[in-house]
């Protein structure tokens, strides 16, 4: 487990590429036969991948969060952007195809990742893990794909004609913190969000994914008025602290997975920043 302690906005004004990225873009998650987590200070979430080669692969614990088990303090979302897989908690097995959900409840103490058989074109499983403290217990709950609450936003004519799913949030799949979703670009559509927007109680991650591997996406961060970039590869994820604007504009259509955690749950709590006063 990596730890990346929280970042205050002056500490962007002057960072180069390479500060910029080591603080807040996350690498290498999906390496075969592996879990690779990171615990961020900002709202203490836990993001993390996991593909699992021929054996299954069980989540560990780890020192720095202090517990028996992964679950026994935390809530936890999982999303496969990859081929058909299985995640097993405590013994019940739930089958994900790509763009499908698991949320994981609180003291589930036993969660393991497999392969589910021939992924096709997608190859193994990819599973994206993001994980808040929870204060209490939710039951563990399979979305699959159309499955959530579908909003069709954007338009073509401004380049960010996409598809939201909503799968853990306050009127869905029932969390104590966790907010968490899968964004699909329409072809042709390029920005994931506009305008561009803060909400200064919560922190959220983006996960990049379905981006071609000649493509990339030029991820917003930092203050409306100072804002900073990130260039991001597929299936490369990116921390946006509460105080930072969080957007972005790929060279191709893409997909993302959204997940946020922090004082509330409510989906349109965000500050707008119309381009125009964007510097």
């Amino acid at each position: 487990m990596e730890q990346r302690y929280a970042t205050s906005p002056e500490q962007t004004t002057t960072a180069t590429t390479e500060e910029l990225r080591d603080r807040f873009l996350v690498e290498d998650l999906f390496v075969p036969g592996q879990v690779n987590v990171v615990y961020t200070h900002h709202d203490r979430i836990v993001v993390g991948g996991a593909m699992p080669g021929d054996s299954p692969l069980p989540l560990p614990t780890y020192d720095a969060i202090r517990s028996e088990y992964f679950c026994e303090r935390r809530e936890l979302g999982i999303v496969n952007v990859g081929g058909v897989g299985s995640v097993t908690t405590d013994g019940e097995v739930h089958v994900l195809p790509k763009g499908a959900c698991l949320y994981v409840g609180r003291g589930v103490r036993e969660v393991v990742f497999a392969n589910g058989g021939d992924g096709g074109d997608e190859g193994s499983a990819a599973f994206y893990l993001f994980s808040a403290p929870a204060h209490t217990s939710h039951p563990t709950v399979l979305t699959l794909p159309g499955q959530g609450t579908v909003r069709e936003l954007g338009d073509q004519v401004t380049s960010n004609r996409r598809t939201l799913n909503q799968y853990v949030h306050e009127n869905g799949v029932k969390s104590c913190q966790i907010v968490m979703g899968v964004t699909q670009l329409h072809p042709g559509s390029m920005w994931n969000t506009m305008p561009a927007h803060t909400h200064d109680r919560r922190t959220e991650c983006y996960l990049y994914f379905d981006v071609p591997e000649d493509a990339r996406v030029v991820h917003l961060l930092g203050r409306p008025t100072q804002t900073r970039h990130l260039v991001v590869a597929d299936r490369e994820a990116v921390i946006s602290p509460s105080w930072s604007v969080h957007s972005g504009v790929g060279t191709a259509a893409y997909s993302f997975v959204w997940a946020m955690a922090g004082e509330n749950q409510a989906f349109d709590d965000m500050d707008g920043f119309p381009v125009a006063t964007m510097r």
